[in-house]
Formats: C-alpha cells, sequence, structure tokens
C-alpha cells in the first residue's frame, strides 16, 4: 500500500487554515508550534506539493493546498463518524453530542431539552453551539457539529433534514399602537416604517416575510435588530409592530412590557422547526430519538 497521509497531520493543516496563525493553531492542537509545522511539512513531502508559500513573516495556502483543506475536512469528518458509530452501537444515547441551534430557536428550546435529555438520558453530553443558520451549515459539513436544530425551509444542500413541528408567527404591537389597528389587520393600513424585523442573516427575517406575505418594503422600518429581544424593546417603545415566533411568546419573552399580540394577514402563518444532519453520520439512531423529545417540546 502507498504511504498515506497522517490523519493528525491533515488535522494540523485544516486548523492552521482555519486560525491563520501557526501559534493559535498549534494551541488549539494542544501541541508545540514547532510539532504542527513539522506536520503539514511532512505532509508537504509525502503528497510531493506545496501547499503553503511562506516567509519571514506571513504565509499563504496555495491553491492545492485550499483544496487539500476542503477534502481533509471531509474526511476527518468521516472519520469521526467512524468512531462514533463503533463506540455507541450498544449504547446510541451516550457519549459527546455536538449541537447547533439558531439564535431564534436556542433561548426558548435548548434550556428544556437540556433539561429533558439529563433526566432521561444521563450518558449522553450535550455541546451547544449558537450561530446563524450559514455558520452551522458550514460546521456541520467540517464535522465540528453533529446536529443542527434549524428553523425550515432552509437549503441544508446534501445534508439530511426532519422536520418536527410547527411555530406559528405573531403580529406584536403597541397597545397604544394597536388602538389605531382594525382587524383583521391589512399592512397596507399600516404607516410605512413601521414594521421591525431581524438582520437579513437571520432566517427568520425571510420566514416571517414569506409566511405573512409582507410584499411592501415601504412598510418595513430600515433599523435592523440583533436578537428578538431587541425587536421587543424597539416595539415596546411604541415604534411600530414585529413578528414573533410562538415559542419565544410562551417563554416569557413579552413579560413586564404593554405590548399586545395579534394574529397576523395570511393563514395562519408558521415556521417549520427542524433537525439537520450528514447523510454520513452513523448515529441516526440518536438523531431521531433527540428529534422526538423536541417534537414533544413544541407540542
Amino acid at each position: 500500500m502507498k504511504n498515506l497521509p497522517s490523519l493528525k497531520n491533515l488535522y494540523y493543516l485544516v486548523h492552521l487554515h482555519h486560525e491563520q496563525n501557526f501559534n493559535r493553531a498549534a494551541k488549539a492542537c494542544f501541541v508545540s508550534q514547532s510539532t504542527l509545522s513539522t506536520g503539514i511539512q511532512n505532509l508537504e513531502e509525502l503528497l510531493g506539493q506545496q501547499l503553503i508559500e511562506r516567509d519571514h513573516k506571513s504565509f499563504m495556502f496555495t491553491s492545492t493546498g485550499e483544496e487539500v483543506v476542503g477534502r481533509a475536512k471531509e474526511l476527518l469528518a468521516d472519520v469521526t463518524d467512524l468512531m462514533e458509530y463503533v463506540q455507541l452501537q450498544s449504547e446510541p444515547m451516550a457519549g459527546e453530542l455536538k449541537i447547533g441551534c439558531i439564535p431564534t430557536i436556542a433561548p426558548f428550546l435548548v434550556s428544556r431539552l437540556l433539561t429533558v435529555c439529563q433526566e432521561k438520558y444521563p450518558n449522553l453530553a450535550l455541546q451547544i453551539k449558537e450561530d446563524t443558520t450559514e455558520q452551522l451549515l458550514l460546521a456541520l459539513g467540517e464535522g465540528t457539529l453533529d446536529l443542527l436544530i434549524l428553523a425550515l425551509p432552509v437549503d441544508t444542500g446534501s445534508f439530511h433534514s426532519m422536520a418536527l413541528g410547527k411555530d406559528p408567527f405573531k403580529m406584536i404591537v403597541h397597545e397604544q399602537f394597536a388602538g389605531g389597528l382594525v382587524e383583521p389587520l391589512d399592512y397596507k393600513a399600516m404607516p410605512d416604517n413601521s414594521i421591525f424585523l431581524l438582520q437579513k442573516e437571520h432566517c427568520i427575517t425571510g420566514h416571517a416575510v414569506s409566511a405573512c406575505q409582507l410584499q411592501d418594503s415601504k412598510k418595513v422600518h430600515p433599523f435592523s435588530a440583533t436578537s428578538l429581544h431587541t425587536l421587543v424593546q424597539m416595539v415596546n417603545s411604541k415604534l411600530g409592530a414585529t413578528f414573533l415566533p410562538q415559542m419565544a411568546i410562551d417563554s416569557g419573552i413579552l413579560h413586564n412590557t404593554n405590548l399586545q399580540v395579534l394574529m397576523p394577514p395570511g393563514e395562519a402563518p408558521y415556521r417549520d422547526i427542524g433537525i439537520t444532519w450528514r447523510q454520513t453520520s452513523s448515529r441516526i439512531r440518536t438523531f431521531r430519538a433527540l428529534g422526538e423529545e423536541i417534537k414533544g417540546l413544541l407540542q
């Protein structure tokens, strides 16, 4: 058999690409900088290709280096799945599981999920990362996350998804602002710049606009918030209205405010909550069991 690259050296290369700094990459790999540098040089010698262009103060990845990094990420993810498959054959609800969740779900679901899992699956250690859909999908593809909790529909590429339940949208307005509205609501009757939304990288903005059939952009305020809690504070200052998912309302996000909940125009607008994982993962039994737990919490 031909000499094959060391997984450890591929691991060093991937971390160097991520950190773009030898010292930080070495710390992330828990090795010395010289060990990491030597490992990458050995990898270049084995492959017979330059992966990094170096000078005294900086470096950059060659086109071949970029391609090797991409393939190394996939290979390391597959090896991780293989190890988990062997280790978890006897007990699927055990071991470490790295879960990614978007910010418009995590504050209202994760705590309850952790409580349920601690009670029912004491040998399962969940690690939670909160980030945007785009960043979580990248991490899933690189193998640094095992499972994602997302709002659907979203383009998950080649990953497998499982819908778990619906989360309705409601319109939130200040009680004084609500006095000038007539139900059923009509967006055309609302003032321009009166609807507040999250920044575009939060998928709930697209979901809410689509589900609630909000087509007149003049009604949307140019200010965009970074979180649902910020949206609540803006609307509570009598500045307009916004959309919130039901799970946020049920979790008490409107407590100590003067806000009212109204049914928005459209036919019962909602988003789907689901989970997403790599099709090559060996932990499907674990994912489906967690999916059932989340489904119960959504109900």
